[in-house]
């Protein structure tokens, strides 16, 4: 059973960002899903990593689109971005590090701030993208 799964109140209306929400909540899956298996360091570092790109790939997306529509709550959502990056980012390198293993509690704070993410701050720009006719 996954740890979390996508519902329609996640939806943001813009279809990309939710096929992009909807793959990042299975990458988590995938994370969580080869942490329970035991997987080895290598292969839980290559999932991590997945989960690390894809991320940084949806957050400039997000933010391209929002900056060709003038979004103005874009600096906000930017730091938003940048914070869970710095927060994942010390997460990985303690894990390469060999200082912290991935843990519950890591894949806890991923599945906690997606939701909050996606329900809240994302939700904010649904209403104006939609109005400049992104959906």
């Amino acid at each position: 059973m996954p740890l979390i799964e996508w519902r329609d109140d996640f939806s943001v209306g813009v279809d990309r960002f939710d096929d992009e929400h909807k793959r990042l909540i299975g990458m988590i899956n995938n994370l969580h899903d080869a942490m329970r298996e035991g997987r080895g360091k290598a292969a839980l570092a290559e999932v991590l990593k997945g989960l690390i790109d894809y991320t940084n790939r949806h957050f400039q997306h997000e933010e391209k689109v929002m900056k060709e529509h003038f979004y103005p709550g874009l600096a906000a959502h930017q730091k938003a971005h940048e914070e869970l990056k710095k927060r994942v980012l010390e997460y990985e390198e303690q894990f390469e590090s060999g200082k912290r293993m991935l843990s519950v509690e890591m894949v806890e704070f991923l599945v906690d701030w997606l939701k909050k993410h996606i329900a809240g701050v994302d939700k904010e720009y649904t209403e104006f993208l939609n109005s400049k006719g992104v959906v």
